[in-house]
């Protein structure tokens, strides 16, 4: 039996030709090289698995080949070459800074560099996981680095090239590798899966490719897993199995359930996922993933950003054509912040399911329909259903041509001598200005569709206007403010406050004056439409408005901090302070 290895080793470039992804870094070596344009010390930093090692070691091997190719290939047959091939090459010398750190260390590196070459024309050293040497090893290092003999090149490679001196990056060439892309990685394992007759289709390659992030190495030790765990015969299935990734599928009928609505669905598959031992974390991630991939393909001119096989772009262009553009927006909102509040929830379960019911109603909530039919009908909608004359307003509209119930049958007349009187339930509701930014639970569809909001249009429906004052309507404010007892501050800013009345278009609005803009800004916020809602509560008056404004800085109370003022302020109420003052000769300061 031969001995097996590896396809990272087995595989691994020997010419500037066989690097992937690098293109730049081997053309400006070559050129260099072509030149005689060599620098003492190169620096090259990157990502795991990119061809930094790689990169030097054919850099090393091509400037000691006595007959390089026209594009400055190696030959591979002279001696240098083959000594190379072979590991038995005196010009090339690699040092693991990982565990060669210390000051001793360079000082024998340094008394290596002392002698020249016994073949070939440049010792060349690369030293891996540079930034691995303690400072006092980068100091030592300094001056060999930056003064070497004619014939000694240094190739540092380093993954986190942040932890470099600055000393020791003015005295190198950068070289910045990339990580390599999708594509690119696909491509060469298509290549050695021909070379090792194992037969794997592109989605399979796909998925290996995303899974190695970038990293040429890790798509080789990936590949040689999955051809260990299928054989000769690699199929999609058992890749995602083999290496525990969420299958497409997942994604495409979540959304499939998500734009019909089906949450049931929805959360059946989330369960399923759960079972099969994936990360719930991990699962979310792959639905932000999936809607950002919808629009990418749903956007005419990016299909490079979509790093997918010409199969799988089809079936996203698909989906994506049946998806809006606010829907896909949205959808990304709500696993976006699933993802951040996963790690600080105390039940994360709840939160992805909760995140899940966000998703399925989603779409009808953007086209303003009500709740999807698979689920069941509250008794309430039965009721308007079974009662015509009381059905919502949105529910009429829905045929703008054809008349209202209201407008089919006219009311009877009142009789002679008898005013006639209009509910406020038969009376239609006036849009009304916001008098300040106010938030609310609704969708923004629904605000631009009813300006005045369920909550106002309910109230004004049910309660009938109240044939109460003016002032016995501010006589019951109190009562409002106590209501409020578990909250002192907002019930004394009640209390205190300065109420007037008025009237608009049938409407009475009563305004009450707060201290300060601060004050003001949080009423109209955060509370103006509970206290609208409970005031007509408590009066039976459904027409009734409230306002919130600033009481006048010249009717504002004088309020008194410093201690003169406050002496001051004591003596101008009570003659016998200030008596006492005047008798013993005292300075109020």
């Amino acid at each position: 039996m031969s001995q097996y290895i590896v396809s990272a080793r087995k595989y691994r470039p020997d010419s500037f030709e066989s690097l992937v992804g690098q293109e730049n870094i081997a053309r400006t070596l070559k050129n260099s090289i072509m030149r005689g344009q060599l620098a003492h010390a190169y620096l090259f930093c990157g990502p795991r698995g990119v061809g930094k090692t790689s990169t030097a070691r054919i850099f090393a091997k091509t400037i000691n080949c006595t007959d390089p190719g026209p594009d400055m290939e190696p030959c591979g047959k002279c001696e240098s070459c083959l000594s190379f091939a072979e590991g038995r090459s005196y010009c090339i010398h690699e040092l693991d800074a990982a565990s060669n750190n210390g000051v001793d260390d360079i000082k024998a590196l340094i008394d290596q560099v002392r002698i020249p070459p016994q073949t070939g024309k440049y010792s060349v050293y690369i030293i891996d996981e540079v930034h691995m040497l303690s400072s006092a090893a980068f100091n030592a290092f300094l001056k060999t680095l930056e003064e070497p003999p004619a014939y000694a090149i240094f190739i540092l490679a380093t993954t986190e090239k942040h932890k470099i001196l600055p000393t020791i990056l003015s005295r190198c060439q950068t070289y910045d590798f990339n990580r390599i892309t999708v594509e690119g990685i696909v491509g060469n394992l298509r290549s050695i899966a021909g070379k090792e007759g194992v037969s794997i289709d592109d989605e399979s390659l796909h998925v290996i490719a995303m899974k190695a992030d970038g990293a040429m190495r890790d798509a080789l030790t990936i590949f040689d897993q999955t051809v260990a765990f299928c054989g000769k015969e690699v199929r999609y299935e058992d890749v995602i199995k083999n290496l525990n990734v969420l299958d497409y599928e997942y994604s495409f009928s979540l959304t499939d359930a998500f734009l019909a609505g089906d949450y049931a669905t929805a959360f059946l598959k989330f369960d399923e996922i759960l079972s099969r031992g994936f990360n719930a974390l991990h699962f979310v991630a792959a639905l932000s993933s999936h809607f950002r991939d919808l629009l990418v393909a749903r956007t005419s001119g990016l299909n490079a950003l979509l790093e997918l096989p010409d199969s799988l772009k089809k079936r996203y262009r698909e989906q994506a054509d049946r998806c809006s553009l606010p829907f896909i927006y949205e959808a990304m909102n709500i696993t976006m912040q699933c993802e951040s509040s996963y790690r600080s929830s105390i039940n994360p379960r709840f939160l992805i399911e909760l995140s899940l019911m966000k998703l399925s109603t989603l779409s009808g909530r953007l086209s303003g329909q009500a709740l999807p039919s698979k689920t069941t009908v509250p008794q309430e909608q039965k009721v308007l259903a079974a009662r015509p004359e009381i059905r919502p307003e949105k529910q009429q509209e829905k045929h703008p041509g054809r008349p209202s119930e209201k407008q089919q049958e006219a009311p009877a007349p009142e009789p002679a001598g008898r005013p006639q009187v209009r509910t406020a339930a038969e009376e239609p509701p006036r849009p009304r200005k916001a008098s300040g930014s106010r938030s609310s639970s609704f969708s923004l569809h629904s605000m631009l569709q009813d300006p005045e909001g369920p909550g106002v249009k309910e109230s004004r429906q049910e309660m009938p206007s109240g044939e109460l004052s003016d002032d016995e309507i501010m006589a019951k404010w109190q009562d409002l403010a106590a209501m409020y007892a578990s909250k002192p501050r907002l019930s004394n800013t009640l209390s205190a406050s300065k109420l007037s009345m008025s009237g608009k278009d049938g409407d009475r609005c009563l305004t009450f004056n707060v201290s300060n803009a601060a004050q003001k800004d949080w009423i109209e916020s955060k509370l103006l439409h509970e206290l609208e809602g409970n005031f007509r509560k408590i009066t039976g008056v459904g027409n009734l408005l409230l306002r919130v404004d600033i009481i006048p800085e010249e009717e504002r109370p004088q309020t008194v901090y410093m201690p003169s003022d406050k002496a001051k302020d004591l003596m101008a109420r009570n003659d016998e302070v200030r008596n006492l003052v005047s008798d013993f000769g005292l300075d109020v300061k």
